[in-house]
């Protein structure tokens, strides 16, 4: 784990990307990546899709990967047909990031509003949801189809932060990807780079306030307790 710093303000709200950053669930998309574009000609290899994709709003996913414009109702029937081969594979072997849900419990108990920030579907995230049973569950909860422009624009992440009635720069964004790692700077969060599936050099910037394998590593240092935070 690279050494936190102190942040600038005191934190109130911590928003967490779903996919890779509480879930290990991304050596799965790639997988329903390969699949969906095999049943489609698409010669595009599942990581070039993953670079130029993660992160993005299902729709913007699919007019990268076709490169071509669709209609809405195109993308919809799409990423439907995706998603339900992502969540056939990653449910026989769900899991999440090592230690997210006692780190989230911790955070709770500290008094720390709690939302995700996620470029995924509604079906995705009730998927999640319902395999995580997080107790208490996240205050809110915004998806990459309620119309948001995705990742690394900041929309997502300002809206959960508008949700939990905290002010962006009083929120810490957990992120395992370069574009939401950019949508945090954009939108005057400071992050914690998780690093899933990126390594830290691949997820660093100025607002990046620490970078760990997993939130074992930020129980163990007590990052919690570092962030002092100012509770309403």
């Amino acid at each position: 784990m690279s050494a936190p710093h102190a942040p600038a303000l005191p934190v109130q709200g911590l928003i967490f990307d779903m996919d890779g950053t509480m879930v290990d669930s991304m050596p799965w998309h790639a997988k329903s990546w390969v699949e969906f574009t095999r049943r489609h000609g698409i010669a595009m290899p599942a990581g070039e899709i993953l670079r130029r994709t993660t992160g993005r709003t299902g729709a913007e996913c699919m007019r990268e990967v076709f490169e071509r414009e669709l209609s809405e109702a195109e993308c919809l029937a799409l990423v439907h047909e995706k998603e339900e081969i992502y969540r056939e594979l990653f449910d026989a072997r769900f899991a999440e990031v090592a230690g997210f849900t006692a780190f989230a419990r911790l955070a709770a108990a500290r008094g720390l509003k709690l939302a995700v920030g996620t470029a995924g579907d509604r079906h995705n995230i009730a998927f999640v949801m319902q395999r995580l049973k997080m107790d208490p569950a996240p205050q809110a909860l915004v998806g990459g189809d309620e119309g948001f422009a995705g990742k690394p624009t900041p929309a997502i992440f300002l809206e959960a932060a508008r949700r939990i009635g905290v002010a962006p720069e009083r929120c810490i964004v957990f992120e395992d990807a370069p574009f939401g790692i950019e949508a945090a700077r954009r939108g005057g969060m400071r992050a914690v780079a998780v690093c899933s599936t990126h390594s830290a050099e691949e997820l660093a910037g100025p607002h990046v306030i620490a970078a760990v394998r997993d939130y074992h590593e930020l129980i163990q240092s007590n990052f919690l307790e570092t962030l002092d935070a100012a509770l309403s």
